[in-house]
């Protein structure tokens, strides 16, 4: 096995891996990759609210079962998160990504099975828990593919796919609903996945073990890095979770992530019934309009990556380059109580569509964490955060239920995200500080 290794090493020294060569561009196949998978996590967990209505009706479920179950992949992602980051760290992307994609695919098919509430409970759950070392994995694969000057672009076309997923697959997984049955939505939507797990294991590897990065390319990616920031990974030690939770930075953010991923869960579980039942829109009008808002987080999570890293290239500092789309983002992302105000459905998907727009700015904070994170506890850390952003899974689609059951409309339960937002703005602008690594 060594002998083996050390030839491949002197292999790339030999051939391919001259340093006066240009670097090749295998960071960027490796970010397509990222992007597909973090498609394919948001489309599977976006298929129950797409095929909803046959769904329940077959099933005999009632909205608040259905309430229950947005709930309960967000209540299994969130328990799952840290101990997947530690899956991460130990294992690397490749393994944990394809073990993950593996797993959370067959559990989609599994609700294409179910018989009731019961079945499919326990295949969100399972969904849920199985999907959590996604974004770990996608920061951690950034975090050593990327300089710092690329990492902001990086991470927004990964983060991308949480929000184009919705607006190019929902019609045709409808159509597909509506010709073939609900239960073949599970079916189409998790076969891709199993299929590309096989191609992410086949196909990732670390740059340093990867046989078509060339030795410029390697130098390019890590030539910003102090020799102790490319250590190799350290054996986990479980105090270490709670060491990291005592610096402001990471509890800043985990604050914040929070606050704007309320936004996101809206869009991803009420949004079509907020269009359908509060402003009374046809289902074709519920069917086009729901893309917009979507193109508008898309647009606004890359447009706050390349300012971000054009700001670092013109000699911005990089705290204020990476905290900026941060506080603009949540604060603008409370515009949302503006559609309390107004009547015209068009200006409804405007309102929506800007302040998911600011949402998708406020998601830069990936970046963040990548900047601040032990380059060995890059995954944990990602899994703390991710964590606290997604117990917004939990509480967002309980809290709005709970809001609409007691008073008959969306009025407060908008009012009160707003209202989150603004607790956002204020821990990322003021709590969290200069950003810098953490050096254990």
């Amino acid at each position: 096995m060594k002998f083996a290794e050390e030839q491949h090493l002197s292999t790339l020294d030999t051939t391919s891996c001259d340093s006066s060569a240009r670097p090749s561009k295998v960071r960027y196949v490796v970010l397509s990759m990222l992007l597909v998978a973090t498609i394919l996590n948001y489309v599977d967990r976006s298929a129950l609210g797409i095929v909803a209505p046959s769904l329940s009706k077959d099933l005999v479920l009632s909205k608040m079962q259905m309430g229950e179950l947005f709930a309960a992949f967000g209540l299994a992602y969130s328990i799952a998160l840290l101990p997947s980051g530690i899956l991460t760290d130990v294992l690397g992307s490749r393994i944990a990504y394809a073990l993950s994609l593996v797993g959370w695919s067959l559990a989609t098919v599994t609700q294409g099975l179910a018989n009731g509430y019961h079945m499919l409970l326990g295949s969100r759950l399972t969904m849920g828990a199985l999907e959590a070392p996604a974004f770990p994995s996608n920061a951690r694969a950034v975090t050593l593919w990327f300089p710092t000057q690329e990492r902001g672009f990086a991470t927004s076309v990964y983060v991308m796919g949480q929000y184009i997923g919705t607006p190019i697959f929902t019609g045709l997984l409808l159509w597909i609903s509506a010709v073939a049955g609900w239960r073949s939505v599970f079916f189409v939507t998790g076969g891709f996945g199993i299929l590309f797990s096989v191609i992410w294991f086949c196909a990732y590897r670390d740059p340093s073990r990867h046989r078509w990065v060339n030795k410029a390319e390697l130098e390019y990616i890590n030539e910003a890095r102090s020799p102790s920031a490319q250590k190799s990974r350290e054996k986990f030690n479980w105090r270490m979770a709670l060491k990291l939770l005592g610096y402001r930075q990471i509890l800043a953010i985990c604050l914040g992530k929070f606050c704007n991923n309320t936004i996101l869960v809206f869009f991803t579980t009420w949004f079509m019934t907020y269009l359908a039942e509060a402003r009374h829109m046809s289902m074709i009008k519920v069917g086009i309009y729901q893309a917009l808002p979507f193109l508008g987080a898309t647009l606004g999570i890359l447009v706050a990556g390349c300012l971000s890293d054009f700001f670092i290239r013109r000699g911005v500092s990089l705290s204020a380059a990476r905290k900026a789309p941060l506080v603009i983002g949540t604060l603008l992302g409370s515009s949302i109580v503006l559609v309390n105000f107004v009547e015209s459905n068009a200006w409804v998907i405007a309102i929506l569509t800007i302040a998911f727009f600011a949402q998708g700015v406020g998601s830069m904070s990936w970046a963040a964490v990548s900047e601040i994170a032990p380059r060995q506890y890059v995954g944990l850390t990602s899994s703390i955060t991710s964590l606290a952003a997604n117990i917004a899974a939990v509480t967002t689609p309980l809290m709005i239920g709970y809001v609409i059951q007691h008073t008959g409309h969306f009025y407060w339960a908008l009012n009160l995200m707003g209202a989150i937002c603004l607790l956002g703005t204020f821990s990322y602008s003021v709590l969290l500080g200069k950003l810098s690594r953490i050096e254990l």
